[in-house]
Parts: structure tokens; C-alpha cells; sequence
């Protein structure tokens, strides 16, 4: 899952980032609306968290353009104000979910993670691909009944390929969507974290290889 945390307090931000990164997720950083609206428009985001009143471009104007031009974004909106007025005006801007300000992490995760699973697409709560199964809730895959212990970059891959079906996916959007803005688009991690992955899938092979620089999960 990638995620664009939006927020002006810059040591909130920075420790939200490193808590989000530990637990799995591909994460950018912006300190102000504008900054938001820039990295938006060049890159894709399962969900946007979201601080109210920012800087340069206020938090409502930017949820109101992430609905209108980013369908697939999810905004989980912050605010120092916890009043059902407040939850009320932000969830009419088109947030998909409301936290006040100060918050606990383990459930600013919870909610991250929900919403990261309303996708466009209905994606299953456990992901299978013969005797290869992934929760993405409590980071757990297996194949044959045997836990993997993967990093979180190889989980994040294999929960990307799971959640693709039989689709290839290709290397850009691997890059895009498991790694963050500052991955070198022009290095080899993405076939180095899928050559690690293979080996720790066992036999037969499950991630295959397929033309222009995709892969797939499921039979040859």
C-alpha cells in the first residue's frame, strides 16, 4: 500500500512516516497543501491521511480535488477538533474517515489498512493463490501450510501480485505502489525482491515472469 501522509506539524509527520514504514507501507510526506497537490499529480496513493487545517492550499480545498480527480484515493482526514460538527463538515468534503487529533498509532493503522482494502475493485480479506495464502491485516503468509518469513517489501510485492489475480503486473507499478518516492525508477529492486521471493516461495514456482518486465502469481 502506498500512502501520502499530509501534515504541517513536521515531527508528527516524520514519525508517522517511520511508524507507517515498520509496519509494511510505501510512504510519502507533505508539509503543506500544496506539496500534497504536487505529489498527487504525479503519483497514485491507496490512501491520503489527510490534516485539516494546512498551510498554502487548505486540507478541505485538497480533499475536495482528491475526490473530484483521484477516485481511487482514500482520505482519512486528521483535525485538532473532535466535534460531530467537524466530523460531519469532513466527511461532507468527500473523507472516507475522520480522526481527532491526538490519536493512537495502533489505530491510526487500523484505519489506514481499512481503507486500503476499498479499492475500485472488491479485493478478498485473504488473498490465495493455490496453497499460497497472505493476510494482509495480520501480515501472515503461507504456502502449504508453512509460514514465509518475508520482508516487508517481499510481503508487499507478493499482497500486490495476490491482488491482481491472474493480471500481470508490471515492474513500473510494482515500484509505484510498494516502494516510495525515493526508489531509483532505474535500479533492479523490484527483480531482486522477486528473485528473493522465489526463493522463499519453494518449489513449484508460483511468481512467474512475463513479457515487457511483468509478473504474475498462479500457474505457468
Amino acid at each position: 500500500m502506498r500512502v501520502l501522509v499530509v501534515e504541517d506539524h513536521e515531527v508528527l509527520t516524520r514519525a508517522i512516516g517511520v511508524g507507517l514504514r515498520r509496519e509494511g507501507m510505501a510512504v510519502d510526506l507533505a508539509f503543506d497543501g500544496d506539496e500534497a497537490l504536487d505529489r498527487l499529480s504525479v503519483n497514485r496513493y491507496e490512501v491520503v491521511v489527510l490534516d485539516r487545517d494546512l498551510p498554502g492550499t487548505h486540507g478541505d480545498e485538497v480533499c475536495r480535488r482528491i475526490v473530484a480527480k483521484h477516485q481511487s484515493s482514500r482520505v482519512l482526514m486528521l483535525t485538532a477538533s473532535g466535534t460531530v460538527r467537524d466530523r460531519v463538515e469532513g466527511l461532507g468534503l468527500g473523507a472516507d474517515d475522520y480522526m481527532p487529533k491526538p490519536f493512537d498509532f495502533a489505530e491510526l493503522v487500523a484505519r489506514i489498512r481499512a481503507l486500503g482494502r476499498r479499492p475500485s475493485v472488491l479485493v478478498p480479506p485473504v488473498l490465495r493463490a493455490g496453497d499460497l495464502t497472505l493476510d494482509p491485516t495480520l501480515r501472515v503468509a503461507s504456502r502449504g501450510g508453512r509460514r514465509l518469513d518475508l520482508s516487508p517489501k517481499e510481503f508487499g510485492l507478493l499482497e500486490c501480485l495476490l491482488a491482481a489475480g491472474t493480471r500481470p503486473v508490471p515492474a513500473e507499478e510494482l515500484l509505484e505502489r510498494v516502494w516510495d518516492e525515493a526508489a531509483d525508477p532505474f535500479s533492479t529492486v523490484v527483480k531482486t525482491t522477486v528473485r528473493r521471493l522465489r526463493n522463499k516461495l519453494g518449489a513449484p514456482p508460483i511468481v512467474h515472469t512475463v513479457r515487457e518486465g511483468g509478473y504474475r502469481v498462479g500457474e505457468p
